[in-house]
């Protein structure tokens, strides 16, 4: 190993950070380097090779990219990296999100039969506060499989120091037709505009790209279905919820976190991108200033919000309404003209009886706003606080 490339290893293992490296196709002689040099436990949580479609599939809990070898592909991969990491870091804490990453490498190498596609690579870092993408062609014929391998190890170690925040990089010894394209998206940005309202809302795609809408107009962004909570952290209890949605109203289930809370505290910039990366790879979340569903409603028309027992018992509390009735019977009006409605789950109460929609009071012009998941759909019964120790 030449000394350039043992000290950049060194600095690398000599940071904070701790990552998750998810490579197929290329990248572990990359992983072999990092392994050779001393303090690689310190970074180094877990290395896979996802190598055949079935294993590459298994590690995104059974999702199935279009393209294995692509952008999207590579920011799945670096997606359930970030989320393996944060098992093995710290089970369910959101404290130590800031020192992970998940990083991936999905490419075609020379093989030994004639590859009618691009040699490319695409290598992804995820961390809290933004996703990296890299991606290199190189030009058929110039080098040999183990020097393409050599190439592509080399820009995932460039990859992973950059995201240690070590600010040189290996040589590559690239054509001088072939160069590096990066991609960037910024969390941390959003995050910030959100809270300085300068967006109604942005979200992120299970893949990591952002869509947005500016507070002061411009293209209608609108869910289908969405979820809403603190997911503080997301645990099993809002996965089923957003499962057994999916399947009542056959059709995807996004979720929504709410940087203003009409009980709790706002959120700060960096609880926001705490919260949101456990969705990496996996799952769409929308983030917003809408504290309140008649604020959602606006937002998000045409939406239908996946809710428990609990939250539709609270829509009918009066103190939400300055304790007055006409003002609640006008926010269920206005819901209803922004034709949104609720799915209702059904929650064990403090007496051990399950509770369902037809346990509520709802006013007689408003019951077709409100729909239920049966009981053999949903049930779990565990508070938010055992799911949270669990």
């Amino acid at each position: 190993m030449d000394i350039e490339l043992q000290n950049l290893i060194q600095d690398i293992h000599d940071s904070p950070k701790q990552a998750v490296i998810a490579v197929a196709g290329a990248g572990t002689t990359g992983l072999a380097n990092l392994l050779l040099v001393g303090g690689a436990s310190r970074t180094v949580l877990e290395a896979i090779v996802p190598y055949s479609l079935a294993a590459f599939d298994s590690f995104l809990d059974g999702q199935t990219p279009k393209q294995y070898v692509s952008s999207l592909a590579a920011h799945q991969l670096a997606g359930a990296a970030l989320i393996r990491a944060q098992k093995l870091s710290s089970g369910t804490s959101l404290d130590n999100f800031e020192d992970l990453i998940g990083v991936s490498c999905t490419a075609a190498l020379s093989s030994d039969r004639i590859r009618r596609g691009e040699h490319r690579v695409h290598i992804a870092t995820w961390q809290a506060r933004s996703l990296t993408v890299r991606t290199l062609v190189l030009i058929k014929g110039e080098r040999n499989r183990e020097d393409e391998e050599r190439t592509y190890s080399r820009l995932l170690l460039n990859a992973l120091a950059e995201a240690c925040g070590i600010n040189r990089v290996l040589d590559l010894a690239l054509k001088d037709n072939e160069h590096v394209l990066l991609e960037r998206y910024d969390y941390e940005s959003m995050a910030q505009r959100l809270r300085q309202n300068k967006l109604d809302f942005f979200a992120l795609y299970a893949h990591g790209k952002i869509r947005t809408r500016p507070a002061t107009g411009g293209a209608e962004v609108h869910p289908q279905t969405l979820l809403s909570g603190s997911f503080n952290p997301l645990h099993k209890g809002h996965l089923g919820m957003a499962k057994a949605a999916s399947k009542w109203l056959e059709r995807p289930v996004a979720f929504e976190l709410a940087a203003i809370n009409v009980d709790k505290p706002s959120l700060t910039e960096d609880t926001i991108l705490k919260r949101i990366a456990q969705f990496a790879g996996k799952y769409p979340i929308y983030i917003s200033n809408a504290p309140t569903y008649l604020e959602k409603s606006r937002l998000y028309r045409n939406a239908t919000f996946v809710i428990g027992y609990d939250t539709a018992k609270r829509l009918f509390y009066p103190k939400y309404y300055d304790n007055s009735e006409a003002q609640m019977l006008n926010a269920f009006a206005e819901i209803a003209e922004n034709n949104c409605r609720f799915l209702v789950t059904g929650r064990v109460d403090e007496d051990d009886v399950f509770r369902t929609l037809t346990d509520l009071s709802i006013p007689a012009d408003y019951r077709k706003l409100f729909e239920s998941i049966s009981e053999e759909q949903f049930r779990l019964d565990i508070s938010s606080t055992e799911l949270r120790n669990e």
